[in-house]
């Protein structure tokens, strides 16, 4: 039979071998010291190319309450990619993200991103494969000695908050009702199909009644 509501618990044996199931976490400040020297060996294995890894696209969090809110994407679109004149294949080999799946719902982040492309692409300092015989696009050897590894994220996305003034509320805004205002424009939204049809049928009986 279980229990019922907030009484003794019946028969306990909680404190029978309880040291055989503790989880300890003695090793954790040897993984800190392993994660680190591993960050370390992978930024002296890549280097000279950016220890955070390639350029991200910057996208907009989903939903209504965090779309104000601009982050680092997957991968840049292969719309940009073409808009930027970069091929989708090479885009990888100089660490830029390629996403094949994203689309661009808008212009206003098409050409943003197209613009990050092309701003990565002029700051960009590309090694030759072959140094005694470079290719057109790399680098020159004074470029080349001013390479640096680059430690912190690639070209980092900033959110940027304008902050608005203090000013006397006006008359308009305080007779203003934003919950009937919301409602309304739901319900209007809502019976716009069934009211175009009301319109139109009425439309047709008038002029089936001018006959």
């Amino acid at each position: 039979m279980a229990p019922s509501r907030n009484g003794m618990i019946l028969n306990p044996h909680f404190h029978k071998d309880w040291q055989r199931r503790v989880r300890t976490w003695f090793n954790q400040p040897a993984r800190k010291l392993r994660r680190r020297k591993a960050r370390q060996a992978k930024a002296r294995r890549i280097a000279p190319r950016p220890v955070a890894g390639p350029l991200r696209p910057a996208v907009r969090c989903p939903t209504i309450r965090y779309h104000s809110k601009v982050r680092a994407g997957r991968g840049f679109s292969l719309e940009e990619l073409k808009a930027a004149g970069i091929n989708r294949k090479v885009a990888r080999t100089i660490g830029i993200a390629v996403d094949p799946r994203r689309r661009n719902r808008s212009t206003e982040s098409l050409q943003a991103n197209v613009q990050r492309l092309k701003e990565y692409r002029s700051k960009l300092i590309l090694f030759p494969r072959n140094a005694s015989a470079p290719k057109k696009g790399d680098s020159t050897e004074e470029e080349l000695k001013m390479a640096t590894q680059l430690t912190g994220p690639v070209m980092p996305i900033k959110n940027v908050y304008k902050k608005e003034k203090a000013r006397m509320i006006t008359e308009d805004e305080k007779k203003f009702r934003a919950f009937a205002s919301l409602r309304m424009a739901r319900a209007n939204a809502r019976l716009f199909g069934i009211r175009a049809k009301r319109a139109k049928e009425a439309a047709e009986q008038d002029v089936e009644k001018k006959k």
